[in-house]
């Protein structure tokens, strides 16, 4: 039934996604602030912080030359969804201003060139572990933006870009069988939310590999999880919630029935009053300092999280009120901050701002 389901939502995913948010503020005007940030990075190779794996002399070489196709943004994976962002806007907001700067980007990454030397970069000795999950799983979501958007460059940037959504899948299919445990953290290395992100791609790309292995490692990691600790969140350096991207990726698993009752033992502290005080948005003390910063990118995605949790539930389910409001609050506290005032934010908190108010999650 499960894969049924899957694959209806294969067939209306493209309508689905151009769908704006129910209660979203994304207008043209947010779109265009957010569309700058990424217009002003994805392209910018310095500053650049590289993961990079040197076997000789011949491996010093700038991110250029390196990864051609995604080396602005300071690192790879914030390159990676940089251009989702403007992909993401430029289909939701065709006759914007910022839509014909948005497809020169993309069209100067996305090239079968550039994304060749991409493959060949991940397929380099000693780079087993690059970017996973974090940003294959973006990567994956990047291929989905173009797959399912009806545009004839859009198909001709997807189609560039396939031998890379290939590799990528292809390398978290092969370490998940042998991941024994999940990983429970609030930074990239996190299993929940990228599986969330993959989630989401192999059901548009209709991969019922990816889904039946996604099923097994929900089943094997966090079905008979309980009583997560959230009291203790957030971590000092978190951009993600460890118990609420994990409920977030199981309402993608779960009918509602089977997540209300699953979630109901994960966190039972969840009012049924709508009050939002059960979860306080992160305070942020420094927006300088890049790993601080962090915390707006945790109120942010912690917002798409909560909704997403709401989604999952059955339409009466008491709990909805207060994980909307909660998801109000961390989404009223955070929208403020995304200003690229410090660039130790902005060349990253755009996409999280742009995940949120498309509701690109809630595309079930």
């Amino acid at each position: 039934m499960r894969r049924l389901i899957a694959a209806a939502f294969a067939m209306l995913l493209p309508v689905l996604a151009l769908a704006a948010p129910a209660n979203g503020p994304l207008d043209e005007q947010a779109a265009a602030r957010f569309a700058e940030l990424a217009l002003g990075c994805v392209h910018l190779e310095y500053p650049n912080k590289i993961s990079h794996v040197m076997t000789s002399d011949a491996d010093a070489k700038p991110p250029r030359a390196l990864t051609p196709a995604f080396y602005g943004c300071f690192d790879w994976h914030s390159s990676v969804h940089g251009h989702w962002l403007l992909a993401r806007l430029a289909r939701n907001f065709p006759d914007a201003a910022f839509a014909a700067p948005a497809r020169v980007a993309l069209a100067r990454s996305l090239t079968p060139a550039n994304i060749s030397v991409e493959v060949e970069y991940l397929r380099g000795s000693g780079r087993a572990s690059f970017e996973r999950p974090y940003g294959l799983a973006w990567l994956l979501q990047l291929a989905t933006e173009l797959r399912t958007w009806d545009d004839p460059e859009a198909r001709e940037w997807s189609k560039a870009l396939a031998p890379l959504e290939v590799e990528s899948a292809q390398r978290l299919m092969a370490w998940l069988p042998k991941l024994r445990y999940p990983i429970r953290v609030g930074e990239h290395s996190q299993t929940a939310f990228a599986f969330g992100l993959t989630w989401d791609w192999a059901v548009a790309a209709g991969d019922a590999g990816m889904v039946r292995l996604l099923e097994d490692r929900a089943q094997t990691y966090y079905a008979g999880d309980r009583d997560c600790p959230i009291r203790y969140e957030p971590s000092g350096e978190d951009f993600l919630s460890p118990c609420l991207a994990e409920a977030d990726f199981m309402r993608r698993v779960k009918s509602p029935e089977e997540f209300g009752r699953w979630l109901s033992g994960f966190l039972p502290g969840i009012p049924r009053n709508g009050t939002a005080t059960w979860l306080a948005p992160g305070e942020v003390t420094d927006r300088s300092d890049p790993k601080l910063a962090h915390i707006d990118g945790l109120n942010l995605s912690r917002a798409w999280m909560l909704e997403g949790i709401a989604s999952g539930l059955p339409s009466k389910d008491k709990r909805r009120a207060s994980l909307l409001a909660a998801a109000r609050a961390h989404q009223d506290a955070a929208l403020p901050a995304v200003t690229g005032e410090h660039y130790e934010g902005g060349h990253w908190l755009g996409t999280f701002a742009v995940y949120l108010t498309s509701a690109a999650g809630l595309r079930r």
